[in-house]
């Protein structure tokens, strides 16, 4: 598998991110909230993502923009949690909830924890619907 984050597993159709935020399930790991809906995507991918940071908590872009940087890396470096153990497709948005910026090594620990989280959560719900 590829350590990359191209653009086919951006989650950039604004269709998907409103019903992603109308029908949504989410799991934690502060500083960071995973919005996730089990749908069908155009992309070949298991999986799309986007990432978020609120511009309430963070005024400057750059701030901003630095994080989701982090959030972006963090994920790609990981993101074979999630595809190693997804059977359909799914698209998520993973926010930065903090109020004050995290150092990599944290935000990269955290990261992993979401990601298994989401796991046994959709592992979780696939079990309750049979």
């Amino acid at each position: 598998m590829k350590y990359t984050l191209g653009k086919e597993e951006r989650l950039k159709s604004k269709k998907l991110i409103e019903k992603l935020y109308k029908e949504r399930n989410s799991v934690k790991a502060f500083p960071l909230r995973m919005i996730f809906l089990q749908t069908k995507h155009t992309s070949n991918f298991p999986a799309q993502v986007g990432f978020s940071v609120a511009k309430r908590n963070f005024k400057l872009a750059v701030d901003r923009n630095r994080i989701k940087r982090l959030m972006r890396e963090t994920y790609r470096l990981q993101k074979e949690i999630v595809y190693n153990n997804l059977d359909e497709s799914y698209i998520f948005m993973i926010s930065y909830i903090g109020k004050e910026e995290w150092a990599y090594e944290e935000l990269f620990s955290k990261m992993e924890k979401l990601l298994t989280k989401f796991v046994d959560e959709t592992k979780k719900i696939k079990n309750d619907k049979v």
